[in-house]
């Protein structure tokens, strides 16, 4: 089963497993790494569904990290950090992030943050999207569900149903498709985009996924 993906940074070892393995419980695959640099370079190696960053960190602080995480992504982010002035809270809002909690927190209400912004990344306050009465999809499990079963979907089919409930009734070119289901250092596959799609089919009919000719697909809801 594919979960969603959280980049977790935290220099401190203990708050960083702690907050790992409780997110863990809770259905999220989460990279905990503990230096800016790291963190950067899996950034670009891996698509994530949301940020978790420390600003005081080895390297490059928190605020200048998300800053060049955000020329490639758009995943939501949350600023975990003892800093409190409204300085710091405006220049954590301006390098890009969606929410910012201080130190120390509940992991109950970091949660609940997490659940709210990948929520709203589907414009939606609920926990499932509907697509017709035969399936919907789990934002929070980040299942497509069909008939009451998982459907077996492979990671870019993922990745690619996502961008779709993203962008409903939006048509969506190839070179926006290829940026957001294939990694920075694989070579996209128009081929392998077909399989995708024609997957996709099989589980929500022909009729949901549009080609749109020379240049590219539009999910229609």
């Amino acid at each position: 089963m594919q979960k969603a993906s959280i980049l977790l940074l935290e220099d401190d070892m203990n708050l960083g497993e702690t907050v790992q393995e409780y997110l863990e419980d809770h259905g999220y695959e989460v990279d905990h790494l503990h230096t800016s640099d790291e963190a950067l370079q899996k950034a670009y190696e891996k698509h994530y569904d949301l940020f978790l960053l420390d600003v005081m960190v080895p390297g490059i602080d928190g605020f200048e990290l998300l800053e060049k995480i955000r020329s490639h992504s758009e995943a939501p982010a949350i600023f975990i950090t003892a800093l409190d002035s409204v300085k710091d809270l405006e220049k954590g809002f301006a390098s890009g992030a969606d929410d910012y909690i201080r130190k120390p927190f509940e992991l109950k209400e970091l949660l609940l943050r997490i659940q709210t912004l990948l929520k709203r990344r589907f414009d939606t306050t609920q926990e499932i999207i509907s697509i017709d009465e035969r399936s919907h999809f789990d934002i929070t499990s980040s299942q497509l569900i069909v008939q009451g079963r998982p459907a077996n979907l492979g990671h870019k089919e993922l990745r690619l149903l996502k961008l779709f409930l993203q962008h409903p009734n939006q048509p969506l070119s190839h070179e926006k498709i290829y940026e957001s289901v294939w990694d920075y250092d694989e070579t996209p596959s128009d081929m392998a985009l077909r399989t995708y799609i024609k997957n996709l089919r099989k589980y929500l009919g022909k009729e949901r996924i549009q080609s749109i000719k020379r240049y590219g697909y539009k999910f229609v809801k």
